[in-house]
C-alpha cells in the first residue's frame, strides 16, 4: 500500500497583506470558502487565522473566528487547526484564546523565540491600500516571543481540551525545545512536527537545511514524530517535493507563499493544494483523507469543535 501524505493548507495567516494578492482571503466568507475549496482539492488539514474584514489586519479575537468556523464545520469534514501564533506582535494570552474557546482538533504552537522579518517583501511590493500594511511589512524590530513560560502556558491551557499540536519549528533549537517538553511529559507522541524553512530569522531553505532538520528530529524523537515541511515563498513547492520523497508531509497555502510558479502568483489556496497533490501522486504516493490524517495524528474527531 502506498504511503499516505498529509497536506495541510494555511489559507491566510498574518504575514501577507491584502494589497499583495487579490487571492488572499480576508472576510469570514472568503476564509471559509478558501478552506473548503482547499479541502476539496486534497488538504486533510486547514490551518486558520482571522482578519479584520475591512482592512485585512490580523485579528485574534475569538469572535473573529466564529463565522468561518461555523461554515467550515457545516460544509467540510476537514481537520481544523487554529493558530496560537496569531501575529508576532500579539501577546500569548491573545494568541491562545480562539483555541481555548473552540477546542479544535489541532492548534499550532511555535517552539521558540526568534527574530521575525518580512521586510524583504518590500523589494517586490511597493503600493499598499491600508496604512497598517506598510508599517507591518517594513518593521525590522520584531522579536516573536515564545519563551518556555509562554509555551508551557499554551500547553497547559489546552491540555484539558484534547487538542493536539502542530509544533512549528523554525530552527534546530526549536526541536530541542520540543524535546524538553517531551521529557517533561507536557507533550505526547506522535508529535506533529512542522519544520519551517526560508523565513527571515529562521533556518534557510537549502536542501542541506531540510536534511539537517530531519536528521535532528529523527535523533531526538525516533519514531515518535510525524514530519511535515513548510517552505516560505518561492521555496514552498521545491521543499514540498523534497520532503515528500523523503517520507514527509506537506504544508502549502497563501499564509506561507503567494506563488504557484516562478513569476506567477497563485490564484487560490486550492491551486497550491492541487500542485502539492501532483507532486505526491507523481511519486507514487497517496494523499491522506481527513479521517486518515486523524488516525495518523491521533486526533479526537471533528465533531468536538465547539462552534
Amino acid at each position: 500500500m502506498a504511503r499516505k501524505v498529509i497536506i495541510t493548507c494555511a489559507v491566510t495567516g498574518a504575514i501577507h497583506t491584502p494589497s499583495m494578492s487579490k487571492a488572499l482571503p480576508v472576510t469570514p466568507q472568503e476564509i471559509a470558502d478558501a478552506a473548503v475549496e482547499a479541502a476539496e482539492a486534497g488538504a486533510a488539514v486547514v490551518h486558520l487565522h482571522a482578519r479584520n474584514p475591512e482592512t485585512g489586519q490580523p485579528d485574534q479575537s475569538p469572535d473573529a473566528f466564529a463565522p468561518f468556523l461555523k461554515i467550515i464545520k457545516q460544509r467540510s469534514n476537514c481537520v481544523v487547526n487554529l493558530t496560537t501564533g496569531g501575529a508576532p506582535t500579539m501577546t500569548v494570552d491573545e494568541r491562545v484564546r480562539p483555541a481555548a474557546v473552540y477546542k479544535p482538533e489541532v492548534a499550532s504552537l511555535n517552539m521558540g523565540s526568534m527574530n521575525f522579518g518580512f521586510f524583504g517583501m518590500l523589494n517586490r511590493f511597493k503600493a499598499f491600500k491600508h496604512e497598517w500594511e506598510r508599517k507591518h511589512v517594513e518593521n525590522k524590530d520584531i522579536v516573536f516571543r515564545n519563551t518556555f513560560q509562554d509555551i508551557e502556558f499554551v500547553l497547559k491551557t489546552l491540555s484539558e481540551t484534547g487538542t493536539r499540536f502542530e509544533f512549528e519549528c523554525y530552527d534546530t533549537a526549536h526541536l530541542y525545545n520540543l524535546n524538553y517538553f517531551l521529557e517533561q511529559g507536557l507533550v505526547k507522541p506522535p508529535l506533529f512536527v512542522q519544520t519551517v524553512f526560508g523565513l527571515q530569522g529562521g533556518i534557510g531553505p537549502h536542501p542541506e537545511d531540510v536534511l539537517h532538520m530531519k536528521r535532528t528530529a529523527e535523533r531526538l524523537f525516533g519514531d515518535r514524530f510525524i514530519w511535515s515541511v513548510l517552505g516560505a515563498g518561492r521555496h514552498q513547492l521545491p521543499i514540498a517535493a523534497m520532503a515528500a520523497a523523503m517520507g514527509g508531509n506537506i504544508r502549502v497555502g497563501l499564509e506561507d507563499s503567494l506563488w504557484a510558479a516562478p513569476g506567477r502568483m497563485a490564484e487560490s489556496n486550492a491551486e497550491q493544494v492541487r500542485l502539492a497533490r501532483k507532486i505526491i501522486e507523481g511519486l507514487g504516493l497517496e494523499v491522506a483523507t481527513s479521517d486518515e490524517a486523524r488516525e495518523i495524528l491521533h486526533l479526537k474527531g471533528g465533531d468536538t469543535l465547539q462552534v
